[in-house]
């Protein structure tokens, strides 16, 4: 009966973290996308816009 009180942890955080994969990768996407891609692309052109340029990893689009 070790066993089980063993491998319940294990086996409670493996579904709990499975879950928050599933909802991270369900939530990507969808009609947020959008809104969230305006806002990314409004905070970029403010930062050019003060002269500052683009971060390297999200290179503005020509």
């Amino acid at each position: 009966m070790d066993y089980v009180s063993a491998l319940l942890p294990p086996v409670v955080m493996a579904a709990f973290f499975t879950a928050l994969v599933v909802t991270i990768v369900k939530s990507q996407g969808g009609p947020n996308k959008a809104k969230e891609d305006a806002a990314v692309d409004a905070a970029i052109a403010r930062a050019e816009a003060a002269g500052r340029p683009a971060t390297p990893d999200r290179p503005t689009e020509a």
